[in-house]
C-alpha cells in the first residue's frame, strides 16, 4: 500500500434469493455501502456468493444484478483493485467479471501482502477437516463433464432448476452451519492452524459460514470472517495496521 487508503473486505451477499424483491432492497444496500467506501477504497476484495446462484453459459449470464454489476464497474473504472474468490453457489463463473469488468477471479485461497502485513484470503468452502457431505458434492458439481451436461439445459429452466436448489438444499444453503461451533469444532480455525505450520500469516481472511467473527490463531495470527450480508451486514476494513470487523448499518 502506497497511499492512506484501505483495504475492504466483504461476502455472501446471496443476492437472488430469497426472492428478486427482498433481494433487491439487500443490493440496494450494498451499492450504499460500496458508495460510502470508494473515496477511501484503495482494494476490494470479494469473498464469494455475491450471487445466490450463477452459471456462466458462453454467451449468456443470469438475468440482473444489474445495479451491482454497473457499480462494481464504476469502482473499477475509477481505479479501485477489485479481487474476487468464487464462492460455492457462484462457483459456475468463467471470465465475464475478467473480460467485463476487469476484476479477476480466483477458485482457491491466494496470498496477498500489504503493508507488511501478510493475508491469506479465500472463500473458505471445503476447507479444513470435515464437511465431507459438501465436499462430494462440489466435486461433483465442479466436473466437467455434470457442468457440460447442465449448459446444454435451456436457461429458462437450468437457472430456475438451480435457483431451486440452492435455497432448499442444505448442504448448499449451509442453513445448519450458521452457528459457533466453538474453536475447537470451527474447521476453518484448524485450516488455518494447520497453515500456520507451513508459513507465517497475519490475517487469515474468509467468508462462507455467515458469522462475523475475530478469533486469535496465535499471538501474531487472526482469522477473521466476513460474515454476511443477509442478517448481519458485517465486512472487514483494514487500515494499513490492523483488520477489524465493521457493522453498516
Amino acid at each position: 500500500m502506497t497511499t492512506n487508503k484501505k483495504i475492504y473486505f466483504a461476502s455472501d451477499q446471496h443476492f437472488g434469493a430469497p426472492t428478486v424483491e427482498l433481494s433487491k432492497i439487500r443490493e440496494q444496500k450494498f451499492i450504499n455501502w460500496l458508495d460510502t467506501i470508494k473515496n477511501s477504497a484503495e482494494v476490494i476484495f470479494l469473498l464469494g456468493d455475491l450471487f445466490d446462484f450463477w452459471f456462466e453459459y458462453k454467451k449468456v449470464v443470469p438475468k440482473g444484478f444489474v445495479r451491482v454489476l454497473g457499480k462494481l464497474a464504476e469502482l473499477r473504472d475509477s481505479g479501485i483493485q477489485i479481487h474476487f474468490f468464487v464462492g460455492n453457489h457462484d462457483l459456475w463463473m468463467r471470465d465475464y467479471f475478467e473480460n467485463e469488468l476487469n476484476i479477476p477471479v480466483y477458485r482457491k485461497p491466494k496470498e496477498f501482502s500489504f503493508n507488511n502485513k501478510t493475508f491469506l484470503i479465500g472463500h473458505g468452502d471445503g476447507l479444513g477437516p470435515g464437511d465431507k457431505g459438501y465436499k462430494r458434492m462440489k466435486k461433483v458439481f465442479t466436473n466437467p463433464i455434470a457442468k457440460w451436461v447442465f449448459r446444454w439445459l435451456h436457461p429458462d429452466i437450468g437457472i430456475r432448476l438451480a435457483q431451486y436448489i440452492s435455497l432448499k438444499n442444505k448442504l448448499i444453503s449451509g442453513e445448519e452451519d450458521v452457528k459457533y461451533l466453538g474453536e475447537d469444532n470451527e474447521w476453518l480455525v484448524q485450516y488455518c492452524k494447520k497453515k500456520l505450520t507451513e508459513k507465517q500469516y497475519d490475517y487469515f481472511v474468509f467468508g462462507h459460514r455467515h458469522l462475523p467473527l475475530e478469533i486469535p490463531i496465535t499471538e501474531n495470527s487472526m482469522y477473521i470472517n466476513t460474515g454476511d450480508w443477509i442478517t448481519h451486514f458485517t465486512y472487514g476494513e483494514f487500515d494499513k495496521e490492523q483488520l477489524v470487523l465493521k457493522y453498516y448499518n
